[in-house]
């Protein structure tokens, strides 16, 4: 039996490692959260009590951590992955980070002889639950074969990007899309509203016309049209407001860094902040319609 130490037992991680155990992996699960090792072993997962625990006999190591200081601390430091695991593991890191850190991480990692992908997630908390993520996967096309029957286990698309690094850049220019579009939709039925046309008609107009967009039919923030989306459920998240800003910040710090002008990704990062600032950023993102109606 393949044992997959998975580190990073949050919202998204927590139905990552449940559908591994679930597919009759050894998962070997640590969080610093005790509740969060806690909810993961009534999953399946077997206890870890730190990270050596975890790691010394894994034959794969999945991370899912909030930043880039997270994976570079679990991975580099005295106490971290590098310094416990056995040879030819490999290691598969989900969270969503600056491509930079992913590149040095992942050039670290085969410097020491392992093999390493980056491989950030869409499809929110809901996806990782029903073990229907998308993942983005940057590295090396040998490591990419290695990781991608783990992957399949917790997702129903696993794309290979490029080279190390790609999957974060596949993700931070995808979610500023995202971004974009949720914007623009929220602008849309405002005005349509305030012109007196009813959300339901403009949308069974525009979600047949050119407008049309996955955050319209799939996740309109004006409620009515799409019963499951969160804009029936008081904005109730299923991908906050405050994972959309921290998205677009990378967006933007990947933008700068290559020197390319992001307009539309810079107000909307900056719609999302005003979000942030009012409190009110652990609303879904779709929330950012109560924004632009004044209603925040």
């Amino acid at each position: 039996m393949t044992t997959i130490a998975f580190i990073g037992l949050g919202n998204m991680g927590i139905g990552m490692a449940t559908n591994l155990a679930k597919a009759d992996y050894d998962v070997r699960a640590f969080d610093l959260s005790e509740a969060a090792i806690a909810n993961a072993v009534k999953a399946g997962c077997k206890a870890a009590k730190d990270v050596k625990d975890a790691v010394s006999e894994a034959d794969v190591v999945v991370t899912m951590l909030p930043a880039g200081k997270h994976v570079r601390t679990v991975y580099t430091s005295e106490e971290g992955v590098f310094s416990y695991a056995k040879k030819g593991t490999l290691f598969i890191d989900s969270s969503t980070i600056d491509v930079p850190t992913a590149r040095d991480i992942i050039a670290k990692a085969e410097a020491k002889g392992f093999a390493m992908i980056d491989a950030p997630v869409s499809g929110g908390v809901g996806g990782a639950a029903a073990g229907s993520l998308t993942f983005m996967c940057g590295g090396e096309k040998s490591a990419y074969d290695q990781a991608k029957p783990i992957l399949d286990h917790m997702g129903k698309n696993v794309f290979h990007a490029g080279e190390a690094g790609n999957g974060q850049v596949a993700k931070v220019c995808n979610n500023m899309l995202l971004g974009i579009h949720m914007i623009g939709t929220c602008e849309a039925f405002n005005l349509a509203e305030k012109l007196g046309l009813d959300a339901q008609t403009f949308y069974d107009i525009s979600s047949t016309a050119s407008g049309q967009n996955w955050s319209m039919t799939s996740y309109c923030p004006a409620p009515g049209p799409v019963p499951s989306a969160p804009s029936n459920k008081d904005y109730a998240p299923g991908f906050a407001a405050g994972m959309m800003l921290k998205d677009l910040r990378l967006a933007q710090e990947a933008a700068s860094t290559a020197r390319v002008a992001t307009p539309l990704g810079a107000q909307s990062e900056a719609l999302y902040a005003l979000m942030e600032a009012a409190g009110k950023d652990d609303l879904d993102f779709s929330g950012v319609m109560k924004l632009i109606k004044g209603s925040l």
